[in-house]
């Protein structure tokens, strides 16, 4: 049983996603018969994962319907409403009293992926209970044609700023959640230069993930993803 809880990142506005996303909020797009937030609950679920939190921010209310309390997937959802959408780091810091202390599992709403949420087990294990093992864990892609450049590289199992290796980050993470218990609630604030600032203080580990993975950003992604979904079911 994993010993974290998890979040869903749900507040976005999707602007690359209009005008599919003026109606109708980017998680509750549907690909392959599912809303996008669906396969992640689900994927959650199957892993263990029973107490989700979601921030949720434009149309709202059909997110929280559409997925209600979390028990037509085995699982506890509460949510965290945002006025206006905060960032990443602003999201996950105004949702923390929603999260248990230590580890939790950050994943976006609008990414689809084949990638089994248990593996991350035994980092979640060892993230709690070694005072010295990385705070941080990332889960890294090859760079997507949108992104040639990628995010950072991997050196073994560790993060690095620079380097030759860059990957892509999946939008999916462990975090020690105490990271963000200091952080202002209600703020807009970025992810980016928490990264770069646990990277220099060398608290990041990550993975590379070389399975099914897309960023669902614009129409043509939502297309593409649910035409091979149908064809392969």
């Amino acid at each position: 049983m994993p010993l974290a809880s998890a979040m869903i990142l749900a507040a976005g506005r999707g602007e690359r996603m209009r005008p599919l996303s003026d109606a109708v909020p980017k998680p509750l797009l549907r690909v392959g018969g599912k809303p996008l937030i669906a396969w992640q609950i689900a994927a959650l679920a199957r892993a263990g994962f029973r107490d989700i939190a979601i921030n949720v921010s434009h149309l709202a209310d059909a997110i929280i319907d559409a997925a209600g309390d979390g028990t037509a997937f085995g699982t506890r959802i509460r949510y965290s409403r945002e006025a206006e959408p905060l960032e990443t780091a602003g999201g996950v810091a105004t949702a923390i009293e929603l999260l248990a202390p230590g580890p939790v599992l950050i994943v976006s709403a609008d990414i689809f992926t084949r990638f089994d949420y248990a593996s991350l087990c035994p980092r979640i294990a060892a993230m709690r209970d070694a005072s010295t093992s990385p705070r941080v864990h990332l889960v890294m892609v090859r760079n997507p044609p949108y992104h040639p450049t990628g995010d950072f590289a991997l050196a073994g199992d560790r993060i690095e700023d620079r380097g030759d290796d860059r990957l892509t980050f999946g939008n999916i993470g462990i975090y020690d959640s105490a990271l963000f218990r200091e952080l202002p609630r209600g703020v807009r604030l970025q992810m980016l230069p928490l990264y770069r600032a646990w990277i220099a203080r060398g608290i990041v580990s990550g993975e590379r993930y070389d399975g099914v993975w897309a960023n669902v950003g614009t129409p043509a992604d939502l297309a593409a993803l649910d035409a091979s979904l149908r064809k392969s079911t």
